[in-house]
């Protein structure tokens, strides 16, 4: 079992639908790390529409604004995220970060003591 390794991935749904998981985490960070929505989607390889539904369906599902938009004049507008929005991506990271503390340790616990030929440990609780 050398180089054996875990990985888990986190998201929140809402009524069985995606709201929020790595891709919608990492367009969010963009949006705050460029000031823009056409800045992060370019990043992201994805069309500036794509980026705005994304943005448009989770507003629906939390019913707070993500974003707040400012329109420019010659050198264009700003888009930051809401107070909100900075509290729920903080939330997040605190729930990934104890999801992959415990799946570390479930880890840790039941495979890296493995011996060649020997049964893993099985949890029935």
């Amino acid at each position: 079992m050398n180089g054996l390794e875990v990985r888990s991935k986190v998201w929140l749904e809402t009524e069985g639908a995606p709201f929020l998981g790595e891709g919608r985490e990492r367009l969010l960070r963009l949006i705050d790390d460029c000031g823009s929505i056409s800045g992060a989607a370019r990043q992201m390889g994805i069309s500036y529409r794509k980026a705005w539904s994304f943005i448009e369906n989770m507003e629906k599902r939390v019913r707070f604004p993500l974003v707040h938009r400012r329109k420019g004049g010659a050198r264009g507008g700003t888009t930051t995220l809401t107070a909100e929005t900075l509290l729920l991506l903080e939330k997040f990271d605190a729930l990934n970060r104890g999801v992959q503390e415990y799946v570390d340790a479930r880890f840790a616990a039941d495979f890296l003591p493995l011996n060649p030929g020997e049964e893993p440990k099985v949890d029935k609780s």
